[in-house]
C-alpha cells in the first residue's frame, strides 16, 4: 500500500495543494487530474523522491519515501523526452534502465519490439519523430522490475496505437499486483481506474 498523509506543496509563494490524504493499493491505476501548474507534475516527483513536499508523509508499506526500501520500487517517468540525440534507441533505453538493475541486449530490443520499434534499435535518435523518441522512453516500462509506475503524461505524442500499447501494458501490470499513478490531458480508457482531483 502507498499511503499519503496530509501533503502539501508549495512552489516560490504558490500552495499547489495542501492536506492531501489518499492511499493506493496493490492492482489500483491512479489519474491525477488538474489544470495546468495545479500541482500534478510536482506530485508525481514527491511520489518518486525527486522533490520535497511542505509537510506530510509519503510512505509504502511503512517504508518513508526517500529510504532505500521504498525507492527500489519505484518507476518514474517524466514528461520531458530525457533522450540523447546522438545515442541510438538502444543505448538511451540502456541508459535509463541500467541504474536499476543489469539488463542485456537482448532485454532491451525485446522492450523496444513490444513498444513498436522493431527495426529503429540502432538508429540515433535525433532521426526519430516525437512519437518514436516516446515510445524509447515508455519502453523502460517493459523492463521495469518496480511496483510502482508514476507517469507523467505518458501518451504524449503517441499515436492511437502506442496508447493502446502502452494502456494494455499498464493493465497487465496492475494485474500482477503492481500500482500505475499517471497524468493525461488526453482521453483514457484505463479500466477501473481511480481519480484524484487538484
Amino acid at each position: 500500500m502507498l499511503k499519503v498523509e496530509n501533503l502539501s506543496c508549495q512552489k516560490g509563494y504558490n500552495l499547489l495543494f495542501e492536506n492531501l490524504f489518499f492511499k493506493v493499493n496493490s492492482g489500483d491505476i491512479l489519474r491525477i487530474t488538474g489544470i495546468n501548474g495545479s500541482g500534478k507534475t510536482s506530485i508525481l516527483k514527491i511520489l518518486a523522491g525527486l522533490s520535497a513536499q511542505e509537510q506530510g508523509t509519503v510512505t509504502l508499506n511503512d517504508n518513508q519515501v526517500k529510504s532505500d526500501a521504498y525507492q527500489k520500487q519505484v518507476f518514474y517517468l517524466g514528461h520531458l523526452s530525457a533522450l540523447s540525440n546522438e545515442l541510438t534507441s538502444v543505448e538511451n533505453l540502456k541508459f535509463l534502465t541500467v541504474l536499476n538493475h543489469p539488463v542485456n541486449l537482448q532485454s532491451l530490443t525485446g522492450a523496444l519490439n513490444k513498444i513498436g520499434l522493431k527495426g529503429y534499435e540502432n538508429e540515433v535518435c535525433g532521426k526519430l519523430s516525437a512519437g518514436q523518441k516516446r515510445r524509447v522512453i515508455l519502453a523502460a516500462l517493459f523492463i521495469s522490475t518496480a511496483k510502482i509506475w508514476l507517469l507523467d503524461e505518458p501518451f504524449t505524442a503517441l499515436d492511437s496505437i502506442g496508447i493502446t500499447i502502452v494502456e494494455n501494458h499498464i493493465i497487465q501490470h496492475c494485474k500482477k499486483g503492481g500500482i500505475c499513478i499517471f497524468t493525461t490531458h488526453q482521453d483514457s480508457v484505463l479500466p477501473s481506474q481511480k481519480t484524484l482531483a487538484l
